[in-house]
């Protein structure tokens, strides 16, 4: 447990916040029900064992970060993800409705233990070791199974090593949901032209032989496809792009929209991941306190990518 003022609040509160979940307990020292509820939040702090951090703050003390979070009686506790209050509650509540509360937003120890294995996949992943990386990412879908994040991370990384049939087993549930999530839809696309490329009578046609075959018509757009999705799976997603335009120029509904689609797929599986949230990146806080240190966010040469083609496709369906 915390004390937080003014002066810390940006740091124990906002920034720790982006790595795990910070309950907010706003109290004052002549206040009867928060003497009662602090033991008990002092004790669950405990019993999670670093699942949730708890901070107090001093109403009377601290009256702009107070007047910030809106608080109107005390106790109010509000939970901090993020950089952002995403849920809380007032009065002194018993132990068992505080662990209830507390149990809709931290996680478990079994997925605290998946995104370790997360962190340590991508570790192994930037180093150049992709099977240990596969490895590790199994562990953690295997502790939690309903991450999508890492479920997605899995089988691109499996379809990126040819595992294309555990792949496809792994992937289906996703593709038979209804609406299906965009990330899984891209995995299901890009695993299409992976199989796509294996089969004849592409998959011995060279660059060459389909230039000359679409030299000949323009718009021969079952070529063009085809072309598109070899060099998809072949990771070659810029020449895929351009083709999948030359297509879409021509012929907006051309098979039910396919070029659009697996355009739309690419730019999904090129799209960098998120950044882990920097809440000091926005030059305020949750509660809309000025703070020092903004900076201004730079687009990587991935995402300027990303948005270049975003563009591109949006002017070619106008």
């Amino acid at each position: 447990m915390i004390n937080v003022t003014i002066e810390n609040f940006e740091a124990e509160v906002v920034a720790a916040s982006a790595t795990v979940p910070v309950l907010v307990d706003f109290w004052a020292p002549w206040c009867g029900p928060c003497k009662v509820i602090g033991p008990i939040l002092e004790q669950l702090e405990t019993e999670y064992e670093g699942r949730f951090k708890l901070v107090k703050i001093d109403s009377d003390e601290q009256q702009e970060l107070a007047q910030a979070f809106g608080i109107r009686s005390i106790p109010t506790c509000v939970l901090m993800v993020g950089g952002k209050p995403v849920d809380g509650f007032m009065g002194a509540k018993p132990a068992s409705e505080v662990k209830a509360f507390l149990d809709k937003h931290v996680p478990g120890e079994a997925a605290l233990d998946a995104a370790s294995d997360a962190d340590e996949a991508q570790a192994l992943l930037e180093a150049g070791d992709p099977q240990a990386a596969l490895a590790k990412l199994a562990d953690a879908l295997a502790l939690d199974p309903g991450n999508d994040e890492t479920r997605f991370e899995y089988v691109k990384l499996l379809i990126s090593l040819g595992g294309l049939e555990e792949a496809g087993a792994i992937l289906a549930p996703k593709l038979a949901e209804v609406p299906r999530k965009l990330a899984f839809d891209a995995l299901g696309h890009w695993l299409g032209a992976m199989v796509f490329a294996t089969k004849p009578p592409y998959d011995s046609w060279t660059v060459e032989q389909f230039d000359a075959q679409i030299a000949q018509n323009k718009r021969d757009f079952d070529t063009r496809f085809a072309k598109a999705r070899l060099l998809m799976a072949a990771g070659e997603w810029v020449a895929a792009m351009d083709e999948l335009l030359e297509i879409i120029m021509r012929d907006k509904k051309w098979g039910n929209e396919a070029p659009r689609k697996t355009m739309v797929a690419i730019l999904e599986l090129l799209t960098p991941p998120k950044p882990r949230t920097d809440p000091l990146a926005t030059g305020k806080t949750a509660g809309g306190i000025e703070i020092a240190g903004k900076s201004a966010a730079v687009l990587d040469p991935q995402a300027q990518l990303v948005a270049t083609y975003r563009r591109k496709l949006s002017m070619a369906l106008n």
